[in-house]
């Protein structure tokens, strides 16, 4: 197998590991540390689903970088993210390792940081590349916290759309009914959009759970919905348990992991959607229209009619799942 940038600057001693523990910024699943073995590392992640996978390797887990004698992080694909999560592990840290692929943009980071530092070393491989410098070579204007988006929401950098209310929970809201069940789930919930709307404008609401597998989002969500009948979760949609059966389910089911679309994990979230609902209960969904999400839906619910939609997106009202 191919040694990865990680270990070959490693292996050939460019890269050497100080004194004490190791922390690794959202390392996505599979990600090789094969040669770090024997190292004290920390992993620092906040999607749902990568942590449970770590924790599965015997790796502690928290959500907050804390210090450390280095941090690597992991570049992820929003480019306002990578800069903060770097800014931030320079304040834990003396020492930072940056690594990530080009199509994620670690070239301009590499860019950036050489402004400040100079030469830098580095491993260029695999369609990407690892670096590392010293934490005053970071740029101090790379911090960010949340980001005020009008209506009294926020949004940090790397959470689904951070600069405001994506156009298909918009397409959704104006869809929904008058009247909505009384027990709701809003299933991958983001930064509480859908969640924080729709108690505005429905009185009759009693409980609803904002499920979202990202703690960006989750904490996002925590100060943008603080009416009291909302509960605020940070869980994996996919393997959400509670301890009611809805009425009623909201969704705008992320498409991808990835840069490449991905439809199976929409589909994924009906399948869920279905396994939470009471026998009578209905999901409302909106998808961007090129999606094949109609014969999940059939397959999982006895009624499913497109009750609104346009070029860009379609509204599904399924009811009754099967079970």
């Amino acid at each position: 197998m191919a040694r990865s940038r990680l270990s070959t600057a490693l292996d050939d001693g460019d890269l050497v590991l100080p004194d004490g523990a190791l922390t690794i910024v959202r390392p996505p699943i599979g990600y090789d540390v094969s040669g770090l073995s024997g190292a004290d590392v920390r992993i620092v992640h906040g999607f749902k689903p990568d942590c449970a996978y770590w924790e599965a390797t015997g790796h502690d887990v928290a959500q907050e970088i804390t210090a450390s004698a280095a941090v690597l992080v992991v570049v992820p694909r929003s480019k306002s993210l990578a800069r903060a999560l770097i800014a931030e592990a320079a304040k834990h840290a003396p020492f930072v390792i940056i690594d990530g692929q080009r199509t994620d943009g670690i070239d301009s980071l590499f860019k950036d940081i050489r402004k400040l530092a100079g030469a830098v070393p580095s491993v260029a491989k695999a369609h990407g590349r690892l670096f590392w410098v010293a934490s005053d070579a970071v740029p101090g204007d790379w911090a960010a916290d949340v980001t005020p988006v009008g209506d009294g929401y926020v949004t940090r950098p790397g959470v689904f759309s951070e600069s405001g209310a994506d156009k298909g929970s918009m397409a959704l809201l104006a869809a929904l009914p008058a009247k909505l069940p009384n027990v709701l789930c809003d299933l991958g919930g983001g930064w509480g959009y859908l969640t924080g709307e729709v108690l505005k404008s429905h009185p009759n609401i009693t409980r609803i759970d904002m499920v979202e597998a990202e703690t960006l989002a989750v904490d996002c969500a925590r100060l943008n919905v603080t009416d009291p009948r909302a509960q605020i979760h940070w869980g994996d949609a996919l393997t959400w348990q509670t301890d009611v059966k809805y009425g009623g389910i909201l969704c705008n089911p992320p498409f991808h992991t990835s840069r490449t679309a991905e439809p199976a994990l929409g589909q994924q979230f009906i399948a869920a959607a279905a396994r939470l609902l009471a026998p009578n209960g209905g999901l409302w969904l909106v998808a961007n229209r090129h999606l094949p999400y109609e014969t999940a839906l059939q397959q999982a619910f006895v009624r499913v009619d497109e009750i609104a939609g346009n070029g860009a997106f379609k509204v599904f009202h399924a009811q009754r799942p099967k079970k």
